[in-house]
């Protein structure tokens, strides 16, 4: 069953409309053909219209659209279901919102890493709703590590509400957890890209966030916190997120102008979660892209430039 955000329901009112004048034109023998072509020249034209137009709270909706594709199934897309996960952190237990491997892109191997999160009641839970413990992001750097041993690029998917705030994450050491990793991730010298796919949530996305290439697709955000976090503590309620949202500045468009990220993958006229088929073609290509791109600088290189890009990121005086 397809989903609908509010501001989709002009899309889902000409849709409906659309199989009901192919049910009418089947049921009563009538050829309904240009009529058909009339409603669907009319929808493509508001879908370009909504889609082109969309306010940063609208891209945060559908950032979250539970059609949206997670990063299991970008992997399984990419290298045609070869791929191969690995589990646990070799310390606590194998956090299952943080999933990784070994998966074969066109013959090339790619250490793919990333924040998964659950297509039903039961799977959000058992994946803690794609909010990694520290055991996650040591997971994450061992398979890292791993990688960099066999010189095989790597490529993490980032979509998560945040790392998990439980009082257990913090007694097993969530903050050094991340910071540990960021540090790491500046000196890995293989090429490293990630791609926030979903939510980029503050730390729990920079756990996994520090690359030569650091891409969003064009409905994601990225942000220090959440629009709603934001509004609850300005104005001690949830009901000013849509201004929090403009203030954060959260959008693809925003990250890019202000040299936060590296570029924009856009996404099918009408989101990633109506054309899955699409998205994973353009990520898969995306990702092929800059990894024959970086492999032709040395590692040297790549880490020098990846720290200046790091440090040269906000405004001082």
């Amino acid at each position: 069953m397809v989903t609908y955000l509010d501001f989709e329901e002009p899309i889902k009112a000409l849709e409906e409309q659309i199989e009901k004048t192919k049910e009418i034109g089947a049921s009563a023998e009538v050829d309904m053909s240009d009529k058909i072509k009339e409603l669907e020249t009319k929808l493509a034209k508001t879908t370009k219209d909504i889609f082109s137009n969309l306010t940063p709270w609208q891209r945060v909706q559908l950032s979250r659209h539970p059609d949206r594709p997670y990063t299991l199934a970008y992997i399984d897309a990419i290298t045609n279901g070869q791929f191969q996960e690995l589990h646990g952190d070799r310390n606590v237990k194998d956090d299952k919102a943080m999933i990784g491997g070994f998966g074969s892109v066109d013959g090339h191997t790619v250490m793919f890493i990333g924040q998964q999160k659950g297509i039903n009641t039961k799977m959000r839970q058992y994946r803690n709703f794609g909010m990694p413990n520290p055991e996650g992001y040591r997971k994450a750097l061992r398979l890292m590590k791993l990688a960099e041993k066999f010189n095989k690029p790597i490529v993490t998917f980032i979509d998560t509400p945040g790392a998990f705030p439980g009082l257990e994450a913090e007694e097993r050491g969530q903050g050094e957890a991340i910071a540990r990793n960021i540090y790491e991730m500046m000196r890995l010298k293989v090429p490293v890209i990630c791609i926030i796919i979903g939510e980029g949530a503050s730390g729990g996305a920079l756990g996994i966030g520090v690359g030569d290439k650091v891409v969003m697709l064009e409905n994601t955000w990225y942000s220090v916190i959440s629009p709603e976090s934001c509004s609850s503590i300005l104005w001690r309620s949830w009901e000013y997120k849509e201004t929090a949202a403009d203030a954060l500045k959260l959008t693809s468009t925003d990250m890019k102008k202000l040299k936060l990220v590296d570029d924009v993958i856009h996404e099918p006229a009408n989101g990633a979660h109506r054309d899955q088929k699409e998205i994973f073609s353009t990520v898969k290509k995306a990702i092929q892209k800059y990894i024959k791109e970086l492999e032709k600088i040395s590692p040297e290189k790549r880490i020098d430039d990846r720290i200046e890009k790091f440090c040269s990121m906000g405004v001082w005086k």
